[in-house]
C-alpha cells in the first residue's frame, strides 16, 4: 500500500487526465485548448469558493455558509452599483471586507464558545441568504461600463481557447493560496491545528487566532467568488449558490484533503474541481444524460476517495501534509 503523503493528490490528477482523455477520444472538439480554458472560468468562482473551504477543511472545521456568501456579495454588489451609482472599485472593497468580516465572526464565535462549526456555519447560511433575500426577492441586473470592460479582458490562446478575467483572478488566488499553505508560518499553523488543536495550543500555536483568522479568508473568497460569479452572470440573485457549499466540500475531499483535518492540497482542490467541471462538459456533449448524472458520478467519486483515505490513513487522520 502506497503511504506517500501525495498519493491522493496523484490519484486525484491521474482521473482529471483519465476522464479529459476519454472525453477526448469520444467526442470531435472536446480535447482542444477551448474546452480545457472554459473549464477554469465556468468554475473560477467554485474554484476561489473551494479554496477557502481548503483552509478550514484542513483546520479541522466546516464552513457551510460559503453559498449564501456568494449570493448576498451578489445582491449588495447589484444594489450598491445600479440602485445608489457606486462604481465597482468602490463596492468590491466592501463586499470583500464584508465577507471577510461575516467570517471572522464566525471563527470567534466557534472558538470562544466553543462551538460546533457545523451550528455556527449554518445558522451564517441561514443569515446571509435571509439577508440577501430581504434586500431583494428578484434578480437584480447589473449594467456598468466597467463590467463590459471587465469581460471583454483576457488573453487569446492558440486553438480559440480564452483566458478571461475570473481565470486569471482564479490562477492568483492560488498561488497566493499556495504560498500561504506551504510557505508561511500561519499555513503551518493551520495544518497543525488540523492534526490536533490541544497540541498545537502546546506547541505555542495561537489558535484563536488562526481559527479567527482561517474562517476570515473562507468568507473573504467566498465574497471574491460571489464577485467573479456576477462577472459570468452580470447579476445578483438572492438564490445563487444553493447547495454550493457540498459542491465546494466535494471538490476538496475528491482534491485529497482528509474531512478530518490535517492533511490537505490547495492544488487538489482546483483539480477537484476541474474534474468536476469535466464531468459536466462530457454530459454537454452526450447530449443524451439527465444533468443530474453530475451529481451521482460526483456521489460515486465521493465515496471512492473517502474509502481510499481511509485505507491510507489506517486510522482516518493523515498528520500534517503540507502538499
Amino acid at each position: 500500500m502506497m503511504q506517500s503523503k501525495y498519493t491522493t493528490l496523484y490519484v486525484t490528477a491521474g482521473l482529471f487526465v483519465l476522464l479529459f482523455l476519454a472525453g477526448s477520444l469520444q467526442f470531435s472538439g472536446f480535447g482542444s485548448t477551448r474546452v480545457f480554458a472554459n473549464l477554469f472560468s465556468d468554475n473560477a468562482f467554485l474554484a476561489i469558493t473551494a479554496i477557502g473551504m481548503t483552509f478550514v477543511i484542513i483546520s479541522g472545521g466546516i464552513d457551510l455558509s460559503v453559498g449564501a456568501v456568494i449570493a448576498l456579495t451578489g445582491v449588495a454588489s447589484a444594489l450598491l452599483i445600479g440602485e445608489y451609482g457606486m462604481h465597482p472599485l468602490q463596492v468590491f472593497p466592501l463586499v470583500l471586507v464584508g465577507g471577510g468580516l461575516f467570517g471572522a465572526g464566525m471563527g470567534a464565535l466557534i472558538h470562544y464558545y466553543r462551538l460546533q462549526p457545523f451550528i455556527v456555519t449554518l445558522a451564517g447560511m441561514f443569515l446571509a441568504r435571509g439577508l440577501a433575500t430581504t434586500l431583494s426577492e428578484e434578480s437584480i441586473p447589473i449594467d456598468h461600463p466597467f463590467y463590459d470592460t471587465v469581460a471583454d479582458f483576457g488573453l487569446l490562446l492558440p486553438g480559440n481557447a480564452w483566458v478571461g478575467t475570473s481565470t486569471l483572478v482564479l490562477l492568483l488566488v492560488l498561488v497566493a493560496a499556495v504560498l500561504l499553505a506551504h510557505f508561511s508560518r500561519l499555513g503551518g499553523y493551520i495544518y497543525a491545528l488540523g492534526g490536533s488543536a490541544q497540541s498545537a495550543q502546546l506547541m505555542g500555536v495561537p489558535v484563536a487566532q488562526t481559527t479567527i483568522t482561517i474562517y476570515a479568508i473562507s468568507g473573504f473568497l467566498s465574497a471574491l467568488g460571489g464577485i467573479v460569479y456576477t462577472f459570468y452572470t452580470f447579476s445578483g440573485y438572492s438564490l445563487t449558490g444553493v447547495g454550493l457549499e457540498l459542491d465546494a466540500i466535494a471538490a476538496v475531499v475528491i482534491g485529497g484533503t482528509l474531512l478530518t483535518g490535517g492533511s490537505g492540497y490547495v492544488i487538489g482542490t482546483l483539480v477537484g474541481v476541474l474534474i468536476m467541471g469535466v464531468i459536466q462538459t462530457y454530459i454537454s456533449f452526450d447530449g443524451t444524460l439527465n444533468s443530474w448524472w453530475t451529481k451521482i458520478v460526483i456521489g460515486l467519486l465521493l465515496f471512492a476517495f473517502i474509502a481510499m483515505q481511509r485505507l491510507l490513513t489506517g486510522s482516518g487522520k493523515g498528520g500534517t501534509a503540507h502538499a
